[in-house]
């Protein structure tokens, strides 16, 4: 695992130790900001079910001010601390270790609003429906805020959620990678 593109290209990344996370491959990271991207010119991004934290890191080193990395796995928090410090993005990070729903109790309340909000739930657990109805919900997305997630290919996401369309839908052997952004009235 490294960081594909940015200002830390080339850097290797730590994954988590164990079988719990499952790292997103370069392959698909590359698509994946290929099709929202590839380079920022700043704003602000939530990477929910952080792991390693490889998709906030690839967001910081393509432009994004600032990542907001939330795991519930201890051993996840410290390889994402590891990484981000070995990229010195130390500066541009929050880190928290919490569950999903309370993490995004947590930022509701602290009124932020995101542009780049990345959702990688284990995929014998998906939420991602309930996940983005909250989301759009609670406005934690700004006007022109893209939602992405990384999902098993066998699940099937629906064209709208709430105020959130579907704009691109690639599939990547086992992986499938679904973007959404708001639909603006």
């Amino acid at each position: 695992m490294r960081v594909v593109s940015g200002i830390c290209k080339g850097r290797p990344l730590k994954a988590v130790p164990g079988n719990t996370t499952r790292p997103t491959t370069d392959k698909v990271k590359e698509a994946l900001f290929n099709m929202i991207g590839p380079y920022f010119n700043g704003g602000i991004g939530l990477d929910l079910f952080a792991g390693s934290g490889g998709l906030g890191i690839e967001a910081l080193s393509r432009g994004l001010d600032k990542v907001i990395f939330i795991d519930r796995d201890a051993k996840a928090i410290q390889v994402i601390r590891e990484n981000i410090k070995s990229c010195s993005f130390d500066e541009k990070i929050e880190v928290y270790r919490n569950d999903a729903e309370r993490a995004l109790k947590a930022l509701i309340k602290r009124e932020i609003r995101f542009d780049y909000i990345f959702l990688d739930p284990p995929y014998k657990k998906q939420q991602l429906i309930n996940l983005m109805q909250t989301i759009v919900e609670e406005n934690l997305l700004s006007e022109d805020g893209i939602v992405v997630c990384e999902h098993s290919h066998d699940v099937e996401l629906p064209q709208s959620v709430g105020a959130l369309t579907q704009i691109k839908h690639e599939k990547y052997g086992i992986i499938t990678v679904t973007i959404y952004s708001l639909i603006c009235e």
